[in-house]
């Protein structure tokens, strides 16, 4: 009973959905983005977490970056185009919210911290900055690749809006 109880409580509190947060730095020699080495698994990415209770994508991807890397909760954020699904089971590790939600999405931001430093949280190891072409080849999923050619491209063109 105590592991339905346990079971039951994790699902209120995480959302059915996740957070990519990229950090950037403007500089006069372009562009630098911020990744993380994770603690557990070793591969380098982007911010990543899920939802809380009633969190909007948005609130949740301000929580990660502070809990993350130490950044203000009113640090600039910039929305991404860039959605994916992924499966449930890979990201909680089970079936979190029922059998009948196979895959949940994840929301990508930009987050701009020109002059910020980043402080790690226990999930990482090591952060660093690359440039655009060296952070593409540290990320391991597609889904991060893609969302770093959006932010990139984004600042690199003058066109911070999403459609």
């Amino acid at each position: 009973m105590r592991g339905v109880i346990e079971s039951i409580a994790k699902r209120r509190q995480r959302a059915a959905f996740q957070v990519l947060v990229i950090p950037y730095r403007l500089t006069l020699h372009g562009v630098l983005f911020a990744l993380f080495r994770r603690a557990d698994e070793k591969y380098w990415q982007p911010i990543a977490g899920g939802g809380q209770g009633n969190e909007t994508p948005e609130e949740a991807a301000r929580r990660e970056a502070s809990e993350e890397a130490g950044l203000a909760l009113g640090t600039e954020l910039l929305p991404l185009d860039s959605h994916v699904t992924m499966p449930v089971v890979n990201v909680t590790g089970e079936f979190t919210w029922g059998p009948k939600v196979l895959v949940i999405p994840e929301h990508a931001f930009g987050i701009r911290c020109d002059g910020e430093e980043l402080v790690l949280s226990e999930e990482h190891t090591e952060c660093r900055w690359f440039s655009f072409e060296e952070a593409m080849q540290h990320l391991r999923w597609d889904s991060n690749r893609s969302a770093l050619w959006e932010l990139n491209h984004r600042l690199t063109n003058g066109d911070s809006q999403s459609g």
